[in-house]
């Protein structure tokens, strides 16, 4: 279920960055001999690098907040089956503040996954900031 909530998402961002390349690097390859295999490879994976950084960053922040899926699995409770085999951190933060009222404990939480993505945002940053070329 969560594959196929992101698997549009995703491919309206990949559609987006493919259409920011621009046709006359194809032309200019095609023209020099390079096979549709290696326009691939030298052309649109190079052109398309930030885009996916972007799009596992954004991947990765919706599966740590990940919440509604795994409680319509288990009927509501956030416990995430019988041993917490599915329990996201999102689901965790919510079972101590809501249930157990352990507000401190969660809040501590709350802020480890806020970190996790701030973390995760910075790396990326990096990663962009590499692959175009500015320091």
């Amino acid at each position: 279920m969560v594959d196929w909530r992101w698997t549009g998402y995703n491919a309206i961002i990949f559609l987006a960055g493919m259409q920011t390349i621009p046709r006359d690097l194809y032309e200019a390859a095609s023209i020099d001999g390079a096979s549709r295999r290696r326009q691939f490879w030298q052309i649109t994976l190079p052109m398309l690098r930030p885009t996916m950084i972007f799009v596992v960053l954004n991947s990765t922040i919706g599966g740590l907040t990940l919440f509604s899926e795994p409680m319509t699995f288990y009927n509501g409770n956030p416990d995430g089956g019988s041993q917490g085999q599915f329990q996201t951190v999102a689901m965790f933060v919510y079972k101590e503040a809501f249930r157990e009222f352990d507000y401190g404990y969660a809040s501590a939480a709350a802020w480890l996954l806020f970190l996790l993505i701030l973390i995760g945002a910075a790396i990326n940053f990096l990663f962009v900031r590499r692959i175009g070329g500015t320091r």
